[in-house]
């Protein structure tokens, strides 16, 4: 098996969990954690089977699957740094993953020989994010961004932030790995829009805190960066500025009718009710 343990935090994942679960098997992890967060689908029955079924193949006896039930603390990188410092944790290398995304077929045939021969000196692992969105592959406009996904346990930990949290490493360093893996939503487009609302409402807290913070804004991170620059454009004008270089300099017009959907919904709808949030917020403070 591979000396790897996956993390998956889930609420309400029947769409995903089951696919998101099947696509790790070939993996062969050493152990995998479902940390939920109260869920009142059938998330937990859906493991509990996959389960059953994979210690009735002699093959897989030895995997250990655990559900964990854990009350949300309010942001996803204290739910992730809770599973860390909590989980019974037995490899060198963690796998975070959320239940809509799954690696590649070929990034899994190379971690299984790469993971083992590291030198000590690499702590964690850049790896491409694809995106499907509403049956069509997003191939223009948002390519070529990379996530540390993998990691040695005891050496990185999720960003405590409200938005865009990224693992950090103590010590070591993360390298691009020639991997990838896919974010393919399956939720209803009325659900995903609800949850990007409430994406926006935390990327304006992200986004007001980050102008607030003396110590973010004289240390900031790549992320940080790429923020100041857009928050110092004029709201409103900016998302349609950010969507018009997503879709016609970035190309994405070329992903045809789901490429025209992503850039407009996540590209421009999305950041525009950010700044609508980011405004509801100055108003409360005056």
């Amino acid at each position: 098996m591979t000396d790897l343990s996956v993390i998956i935090l889930t609420r309400n994942e029947q769409l995903h969990i089951k696919r998101c679960l099947e696509r790790l098997a070939p993996l062969a992890p050493r152990q995998i954690f479902i940390v939920d967060c109260l869920s009142t689908d059938d998330t937990k029955k859906i493991v509990n089977s996959f389960l059953q079924l994979q210690l009735e193949t002699p093959t897989n006896s030895s995997l250990q699957l655990s559900f964990v039930e854990h009350e949300w603390p309010g942001l996803y990188a204290k739910q992730f740094n809770w599973a860390l410092d909590n989980l019974p944790i037995k490899t060198k290398w963690v796998l975070r993953m959320d239940a809509d995304e799954y690696l590649t077929d070929e990034t899994i045939a190379r971690l299984k020989t790469d993971l083992p021969n590291f030198p000590h000196d690499i702590s964690g692992l850049n790896i491409e994010l694809k995106r499907k969105f509403q049956g069509g592959e997003i191939r223009h406009g948002t390519a070529g961004i990379r996530q540390a996904r993998i990691f040695r346990y005891g050496i990185g930990r999720c960003e405590d932030r409200a938005m865009d949290e990224h693992i950090v490493v103590s010590k070591g360093r993360i390298i691009d790995y020639v991997g990838a893996f896919y974010d393919d939503s399956l939720m209803p487009f009325e659900e995903w829009k609800e949850k990007h609302r409430a994406y926006a409402k935390r990327e304006a807290m992200d986004a007001m805190s980050l102008f607030n913070s003396p110590e973010r804004l004289s240390h900031p991170t790549q992320t940080d960066l790429k923020k100041i620059k857009y928050y110092k454009l004029p709201p409103y004008l900016r998302a349609f500025a950010y969507f018009c270089i997503r879709y016609f300099v970035k190309l994405g017009f070329l992903d045809g009718l789901a490429g025209f959907r992503w850039h407009f919904w996540q590209g421009l709808w999305y950041r525009w009710i950010v700044d609508r949030e980011i405004q509801r917020i100055q108003a409360r403070r005056i």
